[in-house]
């Protein structure tokens, strides 16, 4: 299972958080949320693959923060479409993985993410909000039933300490991983190493 730890901003958490074992590292590149990275931190992830959080970005910015990073992922969080994705790909290298965020109100969002075909890498599914930062709080997650592919997902939205046997529970053939953010937080951007510690080390069991 994929962990992806993502709202980092601090060197020296983002090292603490990497000693964890954590797989991916997410930088948050939309200027109205409160994680917002605006400047190349001292030191970056060495082992965890860098994934950087776009909200409807212009192409070149994406490609020149994607270079300043070294990026490895981009996760585009906003109303990207198939024919943006497919012509951001090309411009890519093809080592740098494209994510789709699919915001979900209700089951039948869960199959939009079907509609973008080849373009994409991976999916996320975020509970779906009226900003793009992300609601804190879960949705059903028996909805993700109905989700037919073809790309492997990761679980976002609210998931926190209390979760860690709803997540053992899920056995979708697409899932690949959990997306931790404001539960597993001191203050925004500032990840609880001892809460995130506890919780891997209990979902690791």
């Amino acid at each position: 299972m994929i962990i992806k730890v993502c709202g980092l901003r601090e060197a020296e958490n983002m090292q603490e958080v990497e000693r964890l074992g954590t797989d991916w590292m997410g930088f948050i590149f939309y200027p109205r949320s409160p994680r917002h990275v605006t400047l190349r931190p001292s030191c970056l992830p060495v082992k965890a693959r860098r994934v950087g959080v776009f909200v409807n970005e212009q192409q070149e910015n994406i490609i020149r923060k994607t270079s300043e990073f070294g990026l490895d992922i981009i996760q585009l969080h906003g109303n990207e479409t198939m024919d943006f994705c497919t012509d951001l790909r090309n411009k890519m290298p093809s080592s740098i993985k494209i994510m789709k965020t699919i915001g979900v109100e209700k089951e039948a969002d869960i199959r939009k993410a079907e509609s973008y075909g080849q373009s994409i890498d991976y999916v996320l599914f975020e509970t779906k909000c009226d900003t793009y930062g992300g609601s804190g709080k879960r949705f059903n997650w028996q909805w993700l039933e109905s989700y037919n592919g073809p790309h492997p997902f990761i679980l976002s939205g609210g998931i926190g300490p209390q979760d860690v046997q709803a997540i053992k529970q899920l056995t979708h053939p697409y899932f690949h991983g959990i997306d931790l953010n404001s539960r597993f937080e001191s203050s925004p951007g500032i990840k609880n190493i001892g809460l995130l510690d506890r919780f891997l080390r209990e979902l690791r069991k």
